[in-house]
């Protein structure tokens, strides 16, 4: 029987790796706001508010797809030598 290898869990994620991420969600946030207060001032405010609604959920999955991918690139496992 073949002795089990234990491993360590090691993620070297920093800040820098996201900091794109995080900038290109406050950029949509910032243009469907903008695109909100635009359509405000029209007869029909409602759609100002589907608008925005619709634009941030729309985008949610995508930011969180891209946040966890970029988690799980930066997970490694490393086999640890017995002593």
């Amino acid at each position: 029987m073949n002795p089990v290898t234990p491993f360590a869990v090691r993620c070297n994620l920093s800040f820098g790796d996201i900091y794109a991420q995080v900038l290109a969600w406050m950029a949509v946030i910032f243009v469907s706001l903008a695109a909100g207060l635009g359509l405000m001032g029209s007869s029909r405010p409602i759609f100002a508010l589907v608008g925005v609604g619709l634009i941030l959920v729309l985008s949610l999955p995508f930011l969180l797809f891209a946040f966890v991918t970029t988690l799980l690139n930066h997970i490694e496992l490393e086999p640890i030598q017995p002593q």
